[in-house]
């Protein structure tokens, strides 16, 4: 390799890689250039050197691609919470299907040249789509601060005005920052002080109620920082606070306790309406969620007499969708919080052909198989890692004779892939943008039974 360190070079960007990096060439070695665009000449400083490829940053264009546009945010380049703000919307969409292509090339699933890829579905305003926060907590110069880490460190960005984050849950986060100093109260430092690591926001669309997660390393007071926080946002209805006591990139700890208000918070999506505690995973972008859970109803198609299983079920928003459809609905999810807000919404619902288990799913759907249970349809929607291998394999044993895959990480969903067409066949993947601005899409895929 003809690269070192610090080395200056000219390169021409041929596309954009996984991250949003534009991806050129220098004499046969790949390079990896964070901020550029497609078919810009651009001026770069190598900052490593691997084996099969460098990084660069950029220095400056040359030739500037006529999709390039000006960042709105001012800090940027500093937070890297987006990565392709730079880039004109339309061509984010473009882009985010392209994600897909190169995931599906690498993995090669049966079949994926001649896949039907439907163009991403985007946003009208794709700012402010965030409805949930969290954000780090660390004291800067004797003064609270909140907000992300820059990539690949430990150094907080303090952001007060996120273009991205829902505004209420913005105001109420920067507010925690001057109470948590006001009523000097520790804040987290991995080398010597225990004390608020990570505060959590969510704010409901539906009724606009907010639920907050203060997590400690420590237990800790929060009364007067509570009283003067809710007289100030009285959305506000939850608060609980996480023990989280490891030394580890895990956020929370498994004791979540409620410290004020109320259980949970009402949130609604199509056309029903369901419950939400701290700590039980929901999409972030309310707008889009209810076009990626019309996408998924579509692309099941179920009937009056399937039976469904919900894998990851959550508190059983996705799966919701379909229960008055079918003959029974199954679900699991491995938070125990999260499984007795789904028995609770169905119970509220009115619905009584569900069933909920905390577990794995991989252990769970074996066991109701034993018992007799057969599922016609099944639903999954992992986190980005994707699919467990021994949920793959009872996937691929038991093989429901229709699927959907909602995945959020197109390199898993294509590694995925490459297995689940052992059986079955894929009939469309249909993008979701559900994070404007940055590197991350949201794909349901259609499966059936070969």
């Amino acid at each position: 390799m003809n690269l070192h360190v610090k080395q200056k070079i000219p390169l021409k960007i041929k596309k954009m890689g996984i991250n949003g990096e534009g991806i050129g060439f220098y004499k046969r070695t790949l390079v990896f250039v964070p901020g550029a665009l497609k078919g810009e000449d651009i001026y770069c400083q190598i900052t490593a050197v691997k084996r099969n490829f460098a990084e660069a940053k950029l220095l400056s264009v040359h030739k500037e691609s006529k999709f390039r546009v000006t960042p709105a945010c001012d800090i940027y380049e500093a937070c890297g919470g987006c990565q392709i703000m730079h880039l004109q919307y339309n061509k984010q969409l473009e882009f985010k299907e392209d994600l897909l292509r190169q995931a599906l090339k690498k993995f090669v699933p049966r079949g994926y040249e001649s896949y039907d890829i439907r163009p991403t579905i985007g946003m009208e305003e794709p700012q402010y789509y965030r409805a949930k926060l969290q954000f780090q907590t660390r004291k800067i110069k004797g003064e609270v601060k909140t907000g992300l880490y820059a990539e690949n460190s430990h150094y907080l960005v303090s952001l007060k005005n996120c273009l991205v984050q829902d505004k209420t849950t913005q105001a109420i986060v920067n507010k925690v920052a001057v109470l948590l100093g006001k009523y000097q109260l520790p804040i987290y430092d991995e080398r010597k002080i225990a004390g608020v690591r990570t505060v959590m926001v969510r704010r409901s669309r539906k009724t606009g109620q907010v639920q907050m997660i203060f997590v400690t390393s420590k237990s800790l007071n929060f009364n007067s920082l509570v009283q003067d926080l809710v007289r100030d946002f009285p959305e506000i209805v939850t608060i609980a606070v996480n023990l989280q006591t490891s030394k580890t990139s895990e956020i929370y700890g498994e004791k979540t306790e409620i410290i004020w208000g109320q259980e949970s918070i009402r949130e609604s999506v199509l056309d029903y309406e369901f419950a939400l505690s701290p700590r039980a995973f929901y999409q972030l972008n309310p707008e889009q969620t209810e076009v990626l859970y019309g996408e998924a109803v579509k692309a099941l198609d179920v009937h009056p007499e399937d039976h469904l299983i919900d894998a990851y079920c959550g508190v059983g928003t996705i799966g919701f969708a379909f229960a008055r459809q079918v003959k029974s609905l199954r679900g699991m999810d491995i938070i125990p919080e999260a499984i007795a807000d789904a028995k609770q919404n169905a119970k509220r619902l009115g619905l009584s052909n569900t069933y909920y288990e905390a577990g794995l799913a991989e252990e769970i759907i074996p066991r109701w198989y034993k018992e007799g249970y057969r599922a016609d349809a099944l639903i999954v929607d992992p986190p980005r890692t994707g699919l467990d291998d021994r949920l793959l394999e009872t996937i691929l044993k038991y093989a429901p004779k229709k699927m959907v895959y909602v995945s959020c990480n197109v390199s898993t969903l294509a590694r995925d892939l490459a297995r689940l067409t052992k059986v079955y066949e894929v009939n469309y993947i249909q993008s979701v943008d559900m994070f404007p601005h940055t590197a991350r899409t949201e794909a349901v895929v259609k499966l059936s039974k070969r």
